[in-house]
This record gives structure tokens, C-alpha cells and sequence, in this order.
């Protein structure tokens, strides 16, 4: 059996993931960093010291799972592949990975948190093929809003080029902080998810768009006018998530029509929502992770080692 072992220590959550490269089967285990009520996200200081407090016990839980003799290791060193794309919170999954490339005698391998995110959808939904050839991803997450252009690369397996983004709020943002202001705990999507679906009001919503790129910060602001006049928290919340379908629905559209009919991926703990997900994968036959791999996760970073260190063939 060949082991490949990804670790991903974002600002949101910590994750171990092994990649079986013969069976094609992840198991992985994850937690949550501590948030506390009222408040959105952590420190970074407090974010790479829950990393430090959590980590080695996922691992010790992921590796008495299998017994295992690891081939490789990759993990998440940035959020996104971009010059200065930097964040402290990778620093602790890339010193364990480090440590242990170094005690088992095996390879390390360096990728984004954004490639991760790709690669674990694309392994979700059945499409690793699609590295092969040139695709669209869509990362909705709390810090990514983006539709990036990826195409091969012999180097990197594949590269991404910016095709539109959020020029201010970030979707994940606007879905915490109309959580916070509904009373949610953080991270708010499952909880907006599930009080948006006992609503049944109908919502006309016209994107807010510049070009190919978009604007979220008017659903903060909508969202609390409705508060204020007293409109029901249920259809606050579903108006939060259709305004945030109603840009990802137009800027599928336009990179349709801009790039042809390239095959669509969605990523991001933002693209876990059902609403979202139905309606999209309804009209543009898109392919969407299942929950667990499209919220942050390791699985596509231990898939990533695989094939850096391999140079197998995607499938």
C-alpha cells in the first residue's frame, strides 16, 4: 500500500488527511479551531496556537486508523498561489510535516490552501481527470471569492489565473456576519443554511457586478435593514444565501460565455450549501464536493503529494 499524508492548518480549522493510492480511498480527521460566541474567526496568534494544541492529536487519530508506512507528505503553506500570499497559521502544519518527512526519510511537498481546496472537489466529485485539461474552479470560502482559469502545468500539476473575484466582502464573510447578527455561532453556513430553508419567501436579486467581478458587501447591509424592520430571521437568511447564488449564477454565466464551455468545479466551505449547490448544478450542470471535502480539509493536499511526488496520471 503507498500512503500519502497531507496536513492543512488554515485559519478555520485543522485537518490530517491519508491518501491510498492504490485503493484511490481518503480517510481524514479534522476539528474546528475554537471560536468563541459573539465573535468572527480568531487572531492569527490564536490561530497558530489552537493549531499547535490540536494537531498532533488529529494525527496520532488519523495514523491508528491504518497501519501505515507513509510514501510521501504534502501540506498547505499559503492560502493562495500568489506572490505574497501569506498567512501564520500554515506555519505550524508546515513545521510538523517538515519533522516528520525528516524522521521517516520520505518526500514533502508544498501547495496552497486554494490548490488543496481544488484538488479535493475535483476528488469528491469523480473529476481528477480534469487536471489533465483546462477547467474553471470557483473557491467561495471566508477569505476567496474567486473564479480562477487552471489549466496543466508540468511543474505544479496545474496552475490557476484570476478570471473575477469579490472586490470587497468575501462570501464566507457575509454569511458570518449576518450568522453573528441572527445569532449563529461561527463559522454561521450550516446553521444559515438550515433557517433559510424553513423560509418560503421569493427573492428577485439583481447582482451587484463590475465586469466580470462582483460586490457582497450589500448583503451585510440589506440584511440588517431587514432586521430593523422586523422581517423574520428565517428569510434573512435565505435572502443572505440567494444573494451570494445570484453572483456565483452570473459569473458562471459570463465565464461561459467569455471561455466557452469549459467544465466547472466549485470549492469552499461557501459551495457546501444545498441551496446554492441544487440550483447551480440544475442550470450549468457544474460539478460541486460533497460537504466534507469542500469545507477546509487535507484530503486534496494528500492527493496533491501523490501526484507531485509520483508524476502519476490523475483519475
Amino acid at each position: 500500500m503507498a500512503y500519502y499524508l497531507g496536513l492543512d492548518t488554515s485559519n478555520y480549522t485543522s485537518s490530517v488527511a491519508l491518501y491510498n493510492s492504490q485503493t484511490r480511498q481518503v480517510i481524514q480527521q479534522k476539528k474546528l479551531l475554537p471560536v468563541k460566541q459573539g465573535t468572527l474567526g480568531l487572531r492569527q496568534s490564536d490561530a497558530v496556537f489552537a493549531h499547535v494544541k490540536q494537531l498532533g492529536a488529529l494525527v496520532r487519530e488519523l495514523m491508528a486508523q491504518e497501519s501505515v508506512r507513509l510514501d510521501g507528505v504534502g501540506v498547505s503553506v499559503r492560502p493562495r498561489d500568489q506572490e505574497g500570499s501569506y498567512m501564520p497559521c500554515f506555519l505550524v502544519g508546515e513545521l510538523v510535516a517538515e519533522s516528520i518527512a525528516s524522521v521517516c526519510g520520505i518526500q514533502i511537498s508544498r501547495f496552497s490552501h486554494q490548490a488543496g481546496h481544488i484538488a479535493a472537489a475535483l476528488f469528491s466529485a469523480g473529476q481528477l481527470g480534469l487536471l489533465g485539461q483546462r477547467f474553471a474552479a470557483f473557491h467561495l470560502s471566508g477569505g476567496t471569492t474567486e473564479c480562477l482559469l487552471v489549466q496543466p502545468d508540468p511543474q505544479w500539476i496545474f496552475s490557476v489565473e484570476l478570471a473575477a473575484q469579490s472586490l470587497d466582502l468575501k462570501a464566507g464573510q457575509a454569511v458570518d456576519r449576518v450568522g453573528r447578527m441572527l445569532g449563529l455561532p461561527f463559522p454561521a453556513g450550516r446553521q444559515l443554511e438550515a433557517l433559510a430553508l424553513q423560509s418560503e419567501r421569493r427573492f428577485r436579486i439583481r447582482p451587484a457586478m463590475k465586469g466580470r467581478d462582483c460586490s457582497l458587501s450589500g448583503i451585510q447591509n440589506q440584511c440588517e435593514r431587514m432586521q430593523k424592520a422586523g422581517e423574520p430571521a428565517c428569510d434573512i437568511a435565505l435572502f443572505c444565501i440567494e444573494s451570494i447564488l445570484a453572483v456565483v449564477d452570473r459569473m458562471t454565466e459570463q465565464i461561459r460565455e467569455s471561455e466557452g464551455n469549459l467544465p466547472v468545479i466549485y470549492s469552499g466551505g461557501v459551495m457546501s450549501n444545498r441551496i446554492i449547490r441544487e440550483r447551480i448544478t440544475g442550470k450549468y450542470g457544474g460539478f460541486f464536493a460533497e460537504p466534507q471535502f469542500s469545507s477546509d480539509n487535507a484530503a486534496g493536499i494528500s492527493i496533491l503529494a501523490m501526484l507531485a511526488q509520483t508524476g502519476g496520471a490523475p483519475k
